[in-house]
């Protein structure tokens, strides 16, 4: 069974996941952006391999999100705000 801090970690590569489809950008693009090879970048979607918090901050502001709602566990909910944000530009 895993831990708090498993779970946690699972959600939050998953918010990354989400907030990168939702942009468009490829898992190359991002892996281009951290000077990472795509497989590396791979693996931190995957829950792989551990991410760094400066690595995490500099995902954030490729995907131009806030780090505190990268970390949200309803990143659902912050997407559809920020869509009716944008919207309403």
């Amino acid at each position: 069974m895993g831990t708090i801090g498993d779970l946690k970690t699972k959600a939050i590569v998953s918010n990354i996941r989400k907030i990168r489809e939702f942009r468009n950008y490829t898992q190359d693009y991002l892996a281009a952006k951290l000077q990472i090879s795509q497989n590396a970048y791979s693996k931190i979607e995957l829950g792989y391999s551990s991410i760094t918090l400066s690595r995490l901050v500099k995902i954030t502001e490729i995907l131009e999100i806030e780090l505190a709602d990268i970390i949200s566990t309803d990143i659902e909910e912050i997407i559809r705000f920020k869509l009716l944000l944008k919207q309403a530009e």
